[in-house]
């Protein structure tokens, strides 16, 4: 019996020496950070930084040669329509050369012409501006009755605001054309009047075409200046579009209408825009590193209520993400287990404790995410950022991704 016992304790001495050897020689368990492979909707975006301007801005320029008195107006002063900017002293001239009236009588056909384009203009916008407002009376009706969507609401609403501001623009150039005839009829009934050389000529008042705000003073002291010498500028600061230069390559993809994020741009709640244009011609721009890039100008309205974003100006600094591809429903993965191997995206799921590795095909990337067609289902375990240690049927120790 005591023989036995004995038999039976070396037994399992050997035992847990054997299980200690067999523990002390297989490899541990690599520690490795996980995140869940889930359903939902996927947003690709074009993420660029851009720039405010204001749609419409005007130059007020010299409309004769004299000498200029100085500018009393600073950039942020409010001006209203034919107040008075500047003053000009006409150096002394007798009648018009054949020339230079050849030259005033060019410049007044141009701005007839000017004022006709831009009454077509506004002609057009009221009309826009009418079938907006019709289509959102007709939207909100049928959204009562539940016949129609109250997205199909929000674009109907969007389209009126945006037809308004387009009004509103149209209706400052029509303004502008139309002082600028003005100053130009003067101007040569006054050259063609003076018949007198020895005469003292009158100041001649430069007056503000629209009302808005003083962007910049091009000339504030006192000096001469000739025909067509910028003096300041004028617009209005609530009517602000956004410019982005984006690579040509991601350029393609942008079309007018697609929905904008934009942020970083001073407050941390976000804004809302749309693309208006995407311009047809790009440019050379030279990046931070010293490399040429073909860069493509999209342009941006500001579709957030005008109440969120009245501290914003001309030339602001912010970001935007441009919406270019989305999908609903679809596999999602952090971009960072994502690897390639051979021609073929790769990534390894965990299985049982283990690496798994797997071949998927992806549809999309898009920053730290990307949409998964094929070999990966909801709700499994994937490596992200995997290390050297990593291998297929390599042991592994779950750690959950951190947030971002």
């Amino acid at each position: 019996m005591h023989v036995a016992i004995r038999r039976i304790a070396i037994a399992g001495a050997l035992i847990a020496v054997a299980a200690l050897v067999a523990w002390a020689v297989m490899p541990s368990a690599v520690t490795v950070e996980t995140a869940v492979v889930a359903k939902g909707r996927f947003v690709a975006t074009v993420d660029d930084d851009g720039k405010t301007r204001i749609r419409q801005r005007y130059v007020v320029a010299a409309p004769l040669a004299g000498r200029l008195g100085r500018i009393r107006f600073k950039a942020g002063d409010q001006i209203k329509s034919d107040d008075a900017v500047a003053t000009i002293t006409p150096s002394p001239a007798p009648l018009m050369d054949p020339r230079s009236r050849h030259e005033a009588e060019e410049r007044l056909g141009a701005a007839e012409a000017n004022v006709a384009r831009a009454k077509a203009v506004v002609e057009r916008a009221h009309a826009q501006s009418d079938q907006a407002n019709a289509d959102v009376a007709r939207t909100r009706t049928l959204a009562e009755h539940g016949t129609a969507t109250a997205q199909a609401l929000e674009h109907a609403e969007l389209a009126v605001r945006t037809a308004d501001r387009d009004l509103r623009a149209a209706e400052f150039l029509d303004h502008a054309a139309e002082h600028e005839l003005s100053q130009m009829r003067a101007l040569l009934a006054r050259y063609s009047g003076n018949t007198n050389p020895d005469e003292t000529p009158e100041s001649w008042s430069v007056t503000a075409p629209v009302t808005g705000v003083v962007l910049k003073v091009a000339q504030e002291s006192e000096t001469i200046v000739q025909p067509g010498t910028p003096l300041l500028e004028v617009g209005d600061p609530h009517d602000l579009e956004i410019v982005v230069d984006v690579l040509s390559t991601d350029a393609v993809e942008i079309r007018p209408g697609a929905d904008v994020t934009i942020i970083h741009w001073g407050r941390p709640e976000p804004l809302s825009g749309r693309v208006r244009r995407v311009e047809p011609a790009a440019f050379t721009k030279i990046s931070t590193l010293g490399v040429e890039e073909q860069r493509v100008n999209v342009l941006i309205d500001i579709t957030s209520p005008a109440e969120q974003w009245t501290r914003l100006g001309d030339a602001y600094q912010l970001d935007t993400q441009i919406v270019v591809f989305t999908k609903d429903d679809a596999t999602i993965v952090p971009a960072g287990a994502l690897f390639r191997r051979g021609d073929q995206w790769s990534v390894y799921a965990v299985k049982d404790g283990r690496a798994e590795l797997r071949s998927v095909e992806v549809l999309r990337r898009s920053g730290r995410f990307a949409a998964i067609a094929s070999g990966l289902t909801d709700g499994e375990a994937v490596i992200v950022y995997p290390g050297d240690r990593v291998a297929s049927r390599v042991r592994v120790t779950s750690r959950p991704q951190a947030a971002p």
